[in-house]
């Protein structure tokens, strides 16, 4: 028998960022696993009554924020649908860049290229809401719990107000991207074969 174990905000992310790290670095990039902040340890039963949000409702909400993570931070750019992002640790710096998109079926999708020291792969990561009487729900997909994203009468750890007007990305992104690319070329100059006079002066 399987036990389910429940853990607290600070405990799923930091298990599920060294994870994403880790599996970055293999080519397989599990972004849900770093977007996903579920605030409440207990899942919740969204009410039947509740509907689909519509893409301009989604859009009214997401446009021109940024998302702020316990270590890092993702901006959905109004203008072209930019989606960038980064967030780092302990265990490592990912970047990414690409699309956001929102549908009339209650979805925010999110397409970028994250990237690491070693890697760069392509990511989808979609979260569905549902909305009733003020109250917003959402979850990650396919697997995620539902969640309370915001309480019609707002309360303090509504994930809502993760989303804040402040770019976090523009500035930071280009800083991690850099020192990366400057690791990799320094581990690229580091095995690289080095070449060696023999006697008569030639290079064997």
């Amino acid at each position: 028998m399987t036990e389910k174990v429940v853990f607290h905000r600070k405990q799923r992310w930091g298990a599920r960022y060294a994870m994403f790290v880790r599996r970055l670095a293999l080519g397989v990039i599990p972004a849900a696993l770093l977007l996903s902040q579920s605030p409440a340890s207990a899942e919740i039963v969204v009410p039947e009554k509740a509907r689909a949000m519509t893409g301009l409702e989604l859009y009214m909400i997401f446009r021109d924020k940024t998302w702020k993570w316990e270590h890092g931070a993702g901006r959905m750019q109004g203008e072209g649908r930019v989606f960038r992002a980064w967030a780092q640790s302990e265990a490592g710096a990912t970047w990414a860049e690409g699309r956001w998109s929102v549908t009339d079926g209650g979805q925010l999708c999110l397409k970028a290229v994250w990237h690491t020291q070693s890697a760069a792969a392509r990511d989808k990561t979609c979260f569905t809401h549902r909305i009733l009487d003020g109250t917003i729900y959402q979850k990650r997909e396919p697997a995620g719990d539902w969640y309370v994203f915001r309480h019609a009468k707002s309360a303090a750890d509504d994930e809502f107000n993760r989303l804040i007007v402040e770019d976090l990305v523009e500035t930071k992104l280009p800083i991690i991207r850099e020192v990366l690319n400057a690791q990799a070329e320094a581990k690229t100059d580091s095995v690289r074969p080095q070449t060696k006079a023999n006697e008569v002066g030639g290079v064997q």
